[in-house]
């Protein structure tokens, strides 16, 4: 099989301006995909057609992954023949039509706001690994901010003063109003026990591991999770939970979709509008089990 991948990275970060963390799965998804074709005869991407991407999709399933790990492995191979067409070594994208079974497509799991108490009591003030896992997770439960934008904050982005977080990204830079209780987690973090923390004055992180350097997204992950169980939590979580959970109770307390887009930072508001959906069936469950002429009204 002819080698596309360095192509295909060049194409992520330099034209599409991918964030690392796309580019990195996109890549994997795809040399995965490639391997499969190998091992089933194909010697180049370009002999490849739907069929064989839809043989794929069924051995993903089989090897039990989950439908949103399957979804995004067809959006990469749509984006690597994007890719193979803008280089012009091919003129067709095999898995442009693909459909994929409604069953598959997943809602964002959501806490509900005595879950967010539960959790964000959790950590233990008094001790800097603590204090510092308090401003965090207030701080994403504040913002609606992605688990990557909150690992690559630094001091700096942070005003106190106006309650507000400075959020870099690849698609640009966002100013976010913060909440009370999130500025005084953050506040005491930053004065009372980063410096206990932190490997080096000239360190500009915001939040670094115990080792002293920037924190990572797999050591956040294992910090959250460990706090949904010492919470009773036993909603399925995601690195994005709370940033999920942001979504829904901004809009379940009237907050308009479009400012919502703009605070999240979706290019596209079909990302945001997926909230709206989610919402419009709490309501209708809601209205179901409780009106008086409902068929499904609980007695």
């Amino acid at each position: 099989m002819v080698d596309y991948l360095p192509g295909f990275i060049d194409y992520l970060g330099n034209l599409k301006s991918s964030s690392v963390n796309t580019r990195d799965s996109y890549v994997r998804d795809v040399r995965l995909f490639l391997e499969y074709a190998s091992s089933n005869g194909y010697e180049s991407a370009e002999e490849i057609e739907e069929n064989l991407i839809e043989n794929y999709v069924t051995h993903l399933k089989e090897l039990g992954r989950s439908n949103t790990t399957i979804s995004r492995n067809v959006s990469s191979i749509r984006c690597f023949y994007k890719y193979l067409i803008f280089d012009g070594i091919t003129d067709f994208n095999p898995a442009k039509n693909l459909k994929l079974d409604k069953s598959q497509k997943k809602l964002p799991q959501i806490l509900t706001a005595e879950e967010i108490d539960r959790l964000l009591a959790q950590p233990v003030l008094s001790e800097p690994k603590g204090c510092r896992d308090k401003a965090m997770l207030e701080l994403l439960y504040a913002s609606g901010i992605r688990v990557s934008e909150l690992i690559n904050l630094d001091i700096d982005d942070v005003n106190l003063q106006t309650s507000t977080i400075c959020c870099k990204s690849h698609k640009g830079i966002r100013t976010i109003p913060i909440y009370t209780g999130a500025v005084v987690a953050i506040s005491d973090y930053i004065y009372r026990m980063r410096r206990l923390l932190v490997d080096s004055p000239e360190n500009k992180a915001l939040f670094v591991n115990l080792n002293g350097s920037r924190l990572t997204r797999q050591g956040f992950w294992k910090i959250i999770k460990g706090y949904a169980v010492s919470a009773g939590i036993t909603t399925e979580l995601t690195p994005h939970t709370l940033r999920h959970s942001f979504a829904m109770h901004l809009l379940e307390n009237g907050a308009d979709v479009k400012d919502l887009q703009t605070i999240m930072g979706h290019a596209d508001i079909s990302s945001t509008q997926i909230y709206v959906q989610m919402l419009d069936s709490h309501i209708k469950a809601v209205y179901d089990e409780t009106h008086p002429k409902s068929e499904n009204k609980r007695v």
